[in-house]
């Protein structure tokens, strides 16, 4: 079964600005009604209006905290009481932060890893079974390329989104008999508001991307005969991750904490 937008419901997190309001236009652009979630319930619902007015599909706003423990069934459990049904799942809430791990902020930690971790398992098993029955749609989560490697002064960001990918690679693996399409998608600096959350240009490394590019990437995998268990957007990108892969580990290291200046 080929991928599919139009006649489906792709359900996208972190909907409000970046990644996710470019996930929503992209997909609401070819004929996808959407479910935008985040927690700015201002900024889903205007865009929301637009994608409607544009597209002529149907947009449904959620305001939802996913750092909340239960937030995936929860977020299950209200889309089942509107009689949504999805078939697409863009795992794209997230953020980071930047500095020595000793001088982290424990409440912003364990949120970080609630929110990258847990929401995205959460949610996932959640939605899972029924993408797989129905298998028009895809599973897309958001790692980045801090996964191929230890990013010191990122160190919890990038362990979460090592967390990502090994993630989505196994579920690409058992569900492989299914014609659902998963996908981690790796993108390096991206112009989105991560970097304002971050707070420090330190962890900019590399030419920054455009979201446009980012889900441009996705849809081309997504959209392959055989789609790939994850992809890293950008030439540059894809080559530092073979080259963190290639590398002893130690040298890896090295090189991430030269580059993010730890």
């Amino acid at each position: 079964m080929s991928m599919m937008y139009r006649g489906t419901v792709a359900l996208i997190t972190g909907a409000s600005a970046g990644l996710g309001a470019e996930f929503a236009r992209q997909w609401a652009g070819r004929g996808a009604d959407v479910v935008l979630v985040a927690r700015r319930l201002d900024r889903l619902t205007e865009l929301a209006r637009d994608l409607e007015q544009r597209y002529g599909i149907r947009a449904t706003p959620l305001a939802a905290d996913l750092a909340l423990p239960g937030a995936g069934a929860a977020l299950r459990a209200e889309l089942d009481a509107r009689g949504i049904r999805v078939q697409t799942l863009v795992n794209n809430a997230g953020f980071g932060s930047y500095g020595p791990f000793a001088e982290q902020d424990p409440a912003q930690m364990d949120r970080m890893i609630q929110l990258n971790i847990s929401a995205v398992a959460g949610l996932t098993r959640a939605f899972l079974p029924d993408l797989m029955a129905d298998g028009r749609g895809a599973l897309v989560t958001l790692a980045s390329t801090a996964a191929y490697q230890p990013t010191p002064a990122m160190a919890v960001y990038g362990a979460t989104k090592a967390f990502v990918l090994s993630l989505t690679e196994a579920l690409a693996y058992e569900t492989r008999t299914s014609p659902l399409r998963v996908l981690a998608v790796s993108p390096g600096p991206t112009s989105t508001e991560f970097f304002d959350v971050v707070g420090s240009r330190n962890a900019v490394v590399g030419r920054t991307a455009t979201p446009e590019q980012v889900v441009a990437t996705v849809r081309r995998a997504l959209e392959r005969g055989s789609t790939p268990a994850s992809v890293v957007s950008g030439l540059g990108n894809r080559l530092s991750a073979l080259a963190s892969g290639l590398a002893p580990r130690r040298l890896a290291l090295t090189v991430a904490g030269r580059a993010l200046k730890a």
